[in-house]
């Protein structure tokens, strides 16, 4: 299964990625759990996701 990194890489205030969703914890676990496991964080990453407020970014030019 691959990773859903999009390479947005930014850790909020409770170490959760902005860009996927998922626990420091699962990011580092990720490449050693298996397909089950991966299913499980996917999962808690998509209800982060829907309780997450959007991010906003601003144009700094």
């Amino acid at each position: 299964m691959e990773s859903p990194c999009i390479r947005l890489c930014t850790l909020d205030d409770q170490d959760v990625c902005v860009g996927c969703n998922r626990s420091i914890d699962e990011i580092v676990s990720w490449h050693h759990a298996s397909q089950i496991e991966k299913q499980a964080i996917l999962s808690r990453a998509k209800i982060r996701e829907s309780n997450r407020p959007p991010v906003l970014f601003s144009d700094a030019s």
